[in-house]
């Protein structure tokens, strides 16, 4: 099982490029930079996991940016959106930045996708159907793979259309990785659908005081029936809990990635944080 770090990037946290070095140095497989646009000062939908919204969301910086710095000072790091608003970007351009920082990476890129809560935020990017978001994302995925595949792509769908053109570069990585985001049953069944890994968060309220754990042999049930092999759909949890006997209990349920969410602190924190995060993987074997 592969251990990873998820953090927002602001002015006033660690850097990306002491961050992943310092990574690096502790052994963790991957970095994850997650984005927001902006926020609306209106508020049509509420912060998933309760009360106000941390200033992190207001401040975060661009995730192609921060995980293209730890790329450029890592070997083997890999770099991760956790997650890219899909809804809130134009295909053709995203496709681009992503080839782009799988080269500057030599193929150690991962795309983790959603399609987002804030309503008001998705709706200053154009997507004003929020129930229709899912649709787009999906139909807008679709689209970059013709782009990172095909020499000369094109799209004719609903909400993506565009004739046959050239544009380069296209990603090391045969597939890009797509990993899509999202709770049971809903998640799981667009991550089977056209991702190549599902990412849900370790813990969420709608669970029932139980964990994501307790929805993987439906989920695999669920893949069987879509004539998708579930090995073949890598599991990623995010937030995940950092106990030693947690961890144990993920890795011997089959999870293939941990990602634990860290604050967005200075740098002597945040590596005192990384150092507990770094004995904790050590001590679950």
């Amino acid at each position: 099982m592969n251990h990873g770090v998820a953090i927002f990037f602001t002015d006033y946290s660690i850097g990306p490029v002491e961050m992943g070095t310092a990574l690096e140095e502790r052994g963790f497989e991957s970095l994850w930079a997650p984005e927001h646009s902006h926020i609306p000062l209106t508020r049509k939908s509420s912060y998933p996991q309760g009360g106000d919204l941390p200033k992190k969301y207001y401040d975060v910086m661009d995730p192609f940016v921060t995980l293209t710095a730890a790329a450029t000072v890592t070997k083997k790091l890999k770099v991760g959106t956790g997650i890219c608003l899909v809804v809130q970007r134009y295909p053709i351009q995203t496709a681009k930045s992503v080839a782009s920082l799988d080269q500057i990476s030599k193929g150690r890129f991962l795309l983790g996708i959603g399609a987002g809560w804030n309503e008001d935020e998705m709706a200053d990017h154009g997507t004003t159907d929020s129930k229709g978001r899912f649709k787009l994302m999906e139909e807008r995925v679709r689209a970059m793979r013709e782009i990172w595949t095909q020499s000369k792509p094109e799209f004719n769908g609903t909400h993506v259309k565009f004739g046959p053109m050239m544009t380069w570069p296209k990603p090391i990585q045969k597939p890009l990785p797509v990993i899509v985001g999202g709770m049971y049953p809903y998640g799981a069944r667009r991550a089977i659908a056209f991702g190549d890994g599902w990412m849900p968060h370790a813990t969420r309220p709608e669970y029932g005081g139980s964990d994501v754990l307790a929805h993987l042999p439906a989920f695999r049930e669920m893949a069987k029936s879509a004539g998708r092999d579930p090995a073949a759909i890598p599991i990623t949890t995010f937030g995940t809990p950092a106990e030693p006997a947690t961890l144990k209990r993920y890795r011997d349920a089959g999870i293939d990635r941990v990602v634990f969410s860290i604050a967005s602190e200075d740098r002597d924190k945040t590596l005192a944080t990384l150092d507990k995060l770094a004995a904790g993987m050590r001590e679950s074997g």
